[in-house]
């Protein structure tokens, strides 16, 4: 075996005569039996013309079937973790020859593992304060407003005007196109040009007018337009919200008084903030191994990272309205542009992998059964039905391998040496 560079390798196969010929007769014999040729009963044509009247056939066949058997054979005894498809070059096929070719293919690398644990990283535990939980509990009072129709009057900060609302101009596509939105004049999540141009309208008063969008508008495709709306007032709502109290509490759940509710937010708010710590912490840490270990990736692996990312991409586009098909991508250019993210993504899975290995960390049978099982439940379908699902499709798998991963990384989160 050759190394051609990084992962790719190359190997010169040669399958002897005897092996070729045996296989050529099979085949031959093969289609003997299923050619229909002018003055031959159905199996009875010779084989010597068969062979001349579908060479390309029997060719084709016989190289299908023999080169990944003696490829298989040889990855087998010389213990190659190949990837990927490899590429069969410079066949040489000739009668009374042996068949030789040459294979180029990628493998896993060998990676030899440097500290992993005890690696310093950022880390604190969070806190939470009164005033953390008294903000979340507003928010859920908001949560519980009710918004009631009042007499119909001119518009005023701190109402709720419901607007019919469909853009003119301004923007491609389909038109923004709304029947019943509500918008609370003045308020923060307001675009400031709807405050102005609806404040003072009654119902039934209808509006165009234009909204300048800011270029970090969260919605791609407004974002920097200028974009004309006409607006038509429905009716006027006033927001009334429930006082904060043990009946409130109780309302929302299993907890007997406000307190109970303000210690099951106080837990709320620390397990997030726990979490998307310890994210971070995590995060820290594989930036770290992978800077600490060199070695080559294969090109299959980074071409599918690439194209993951391409399509996460894609998908918050498509959020944002924008029709992934219009836009055209020069895949030279995508490559280059996540080239590097994309081998730091990889290295980073596979000295994962090796450290999951390592340290004997897998997903349990019970772990992939309750991860379907909340699937199931979130997707309304039978765990059952589910499971053979994922068997089939490979989906199970990845469960499995994304479960393993989580646990490696709470694994070296637990190893490792936290600074304040």
């Amino acid at each position: 075996m050759a190394l051609i560079e990084g992962c790719r390798h190359a190997l010169e196969i040669s399958i002897p005569v005897q092996e070729v010929e045996n296989e050529v007769s099979r085949v031959t014999g093969e289609v003997q039996r299923r050619a229909r040729l002018p003055g031959f009963r159905p199996g009875k044509a010779p084989a010597s013309l068969i062979r001349k009247q579908f060479a390309g056939d029997v060719r084709q066949k016989v190289l299908e079937s023999l080169i990944p058997k003696y490829l298989h054979k040889q990855f087998e005894a010389e213990n190659l973790n190949v990837v990927g498809t490899p590429d069969i070059k410079e066949v040489h096929f000739h009668d009374g020859e042996p068949l030789r070719f040459k294979a180029e293919f990628e493998v896993l690398p060998t990676i030899e593992l440097g500290e992993y644990k005890g690696i310093e990283v950022p880390y604190q535990d969070p806190g939470v304060t009164a005033e953390d939980v008294a903000r979340r509990v507003e928010e859920i009072r908001e949560q519980k407003a009710q918004f009631l129709n009042i007499d119909p009057r001119p518009l005023e900060d701190g109402d709720f005007a419901v607007v019919a609302l469909e853009s003119v101009a301004g923007i491609a596509g389909e038109p923004v196109k709304q029947d019943e939105m509500v918008l609370e004049i003045g308020g923060a999540d307001t675009v400031e040009a709807f405050t102005q141009n609806l404040r003072g309208l009654s119902p039934g008063d209808q509006k165009t007018f234009d909204v300048a969008y800011p270029e970090d508008y969260g919605a791609a495709r407004m974002a920097g337009k200028t974009v004309t709306f006409r607006a038509t007032l429905k009716g006027v709502r006033k927001k009334e919200l429930p006082d904060v109290n043990d009946e409130f509490a109780q309302d929302l759940g299993d907890y007997r008084n406000l307190d109970e509710l303000r210690e099951a937010v106080r837990k709320n708010i620390l397990a997030q903030r726990q979490f998307e710590a310890q994210q971070q912490a995590k995060d820290k840490i594989v930036e770290k191994l992978v800077d600490a270990h060199d070695f080559p990736v294969p090109e299959v692996f980074v071409e599918r990272q690439i194209k993951t990312r391409v399509e996460q991409n894609l998908r918050t586009l498509a959020a944002d309205g924008i029709d992934p098909a219009s836009i055209k991508l020069d895949w030279d250019k995508v490559r280059e542009t996540h080239r590097d993210k994309a081998v730091r993504e990889v290295k980073a899975s596979l000295l994962l992998g090796r450290i999951a290995e390592r340290e004997a960390i897998h997903a349990t049978r019970e772990e992939v059964d309750r991860e379907v099982e909340r699937l199931a439940r979130q997707q309304r379908e039978p765990v059952a039905a589910l499971q053979i699902r994922f068997e089939k499709d490979g989906t199970l798998g990845r469960i499995a391998s994304h479960i393993q991963t989580e646990k490696t990384l709470g694994f070296l989160f637990e190893q490792a040496s936290k600074t304040a």
